[in-house]
């Protein structure tokens, strides 16, 4: 499913206009990434959490030429599912 599908489906299963399905789409990813960026979790109970890993610095190799390179630290997002959501793909 893309983006496009995803609004559609919202708008219908809301009841509401896709615009307005959209606008609501996007709030939802602003506020999550705002949030991210601040170092703060994002938890939907029953859905999952939305959190910040740290990766370490690790060394790693060029792949086209063999040589050993350093992977700098950096922060990634991340998505744990919670039990529900788990539950139902099971």
């Amino acid at each position: 499913m893309n983006k496009t599908e995803l609004i559609a489906v919202l708008a219908n299963e809301a009841k509401v206009t896709q615009k307005v399905a959209e606008e609501v789409l996007r709030a939802l990813t602003n506020t999550v990434s705002e949030t991210l960026q601040r170092g703060e979790k994002v938890v939907v109970t029953g859905f999952g959490t939305f959190e910040v890993r740290h990766r370490v610095a690790r060394q790693g190799k060029n792949p086209r030429t063999g040589q050993p390179i350093t992977v700098p630290a950096q922060n990634t997002p991340a998505f744990r599912a919670g039990k529900l959501l788990k539950a139902a793909v099971k």
